[in-house]
């Protein structure tokens, strides 16, 4: 596990600061806008979410390793050619690099689910929560670090060199997907989507687009707070606070001895966030992101761990794609939702958007998983995320 975590984390780093780095780059070396820029970011998101499930569903056809290095060439070809391609070729450039983005998160927990007994799953996903934290805390600022001391074209051969390394390094690693009892089921033929894609299922979705949904808006009204209070410059420091605070969170959340809800965390981080909307200057604002972040990390984990018990192996790769479909669609749509209600109303109107995003999918990911049936399908397929495994279930792999 050390070695699964320590190698997908120095992929994670740079596909999270990916777009910044393109971004810099559109700005810097080619002279456009920020607009421009955007366009460049939303074809690389757009790509990502549509790619997730269709690597997935290969993952579990050819195994992991077929994928890797398959993506990690069409990675390597995009980087080295971005310092030399005019804009237009960029954006569709950009769509495809998404499509074909090295998958480390997905078989990184995919793995997870697969090398740990049920005892064990929860504390494992609160630390690929606390990675995915840490991977936002250091790859944009070190990209935009890069940026000003080298050119951006330098820059972008370096994130994908680190995001190649990244995926050759799961590659030779190899993880094991399924243990050795979800192999011979998995032997016996591909559950239909009907089996697995159901309301516990799609409530797990929900909440996973929900609560990336609320972190993505929660930056922006902090960037939208601080600038109204005139103190802009202090918004890196809040940022790393709620990084820092949503860490401790994760940390805490895997040492609990009995699981939660999935809905409760996130339904809980939607409603810590709104009086962050009432903190007057930075040192309360501080505070008031504090103690949301608590909440952020074990929200993600919740939700990871929900799809890994949700899935059958032998379509949790597709499960995993369609996750992180979702996750890729709520960062992708919570800065503009987010900003919409700033602009209308006032930055604490971006966190109150925010807030109530996430506490609107944890509503709808509780009335969901309330439909989940209860019988007639075998353990995997239909349990609800909310239910706590059985000690019949509580066995390595599943």
């Amino acid at each position: 596990m050390a070695s699964l975590l320590g190698v997908s984390l120095l992929a994670r780093l740079a596909i999270t600061a990916d777009v910044m780095a393109l971004t810099m780059y559109v700005v810097l070396d080619l002279d456009m806008s920020y607009v421009a820029a955007g366009g460049v970011a939303a074809a690389l998101t757009a790509g990502v979410a549509l790619g997730g499930p269709l690597l997935g569903r290969v993952i579990d056809r050819r195994g992991p390793r077929t994928v890797l290095f398959a993506t990690c060439a069409a990675q390597a070809v995009f980087w080295l050619s971005v310092p030399m391609i005019p804009y237009g070729v960029l954006l569709g450039a950009a769509f495809a690099a998404g499509l074909l983005m090295v998958p480390a998160q997905a078989v990184t927990r995919q793995a997870i689910a697969a090398m740990t007994t049920e005892g064990q799953r929860r504390a494992a996903f609160a630390l690929e929560s606390v990675q995915g934290e840490l991977s936002y805390m250091v790859g944009p600022p070190v990209v935009i670090l890069c940026a000003a001391e080298a050119s951006s074209g330098v820059m972008a051969w370096g994130i994908g060199a680190a995001i190649v390394a990244g995926g050759a390094g799961l590659a030779l690693l190899d993880p094991p997907l399924r243990s050795g009892r979800e192999s011979q089921a998995a032997a016996a033929g591909r559950p239909s989507r009907r089996d697995w894609l159901g309301p516990g299922m799609i409530a797990a979705l929900v909440m996973s687009f929900g609560v990336t949904m609320l972190l993505s808006g929660t930056d922006l009204a902090i960037v939208a707070a601080l600038e109204e209070e005139g103190q802009v410059s202090w918004a890196a420091v809040i940022v790393a606070v709620y990084g820092l605070s949503s860490v401790t969170g994760g940390l805490v959340y895997g040492r609990l001895s009995r699981p939660l809800p999935t809905w409760l965390p996130l339904g809980l981080l939607g409603l810590a966030t709104l009086p962050a909307g009432l903190a007057g200057g930075w040192p309360w604002l501080c505070v008031a992101v504090a103690c949301a972040g608590l909440l952020a990390a074990p929200a993600l984990s919740a939700v990871a761990d929900a799809v890994s018990r949700l899935a059958p192996a032998g379509v949790r790769g597709e499960a995993t794609g369609l996750q992180s479909s979702a996750l890729s669609a709520g960062f992708a749509l919570g800065s503009p939702v987010v900003g919409g209600a700033i602009d209308l109303t006032s930055p604490g109107g971006g966190f109150a958007a925010a807030g109530l995003a996430g506490a609107a999918a944890a509503l709808a990911g509780y009335l969901l998983s309330r439909r989940t049936p209860t019988r007639g399908r075998p353990p995997s397929a239909h349990s609800s995320p909310d239910a706590a495994p059985s000690a019949a279930e509580a066995r390595p792999g599943t």
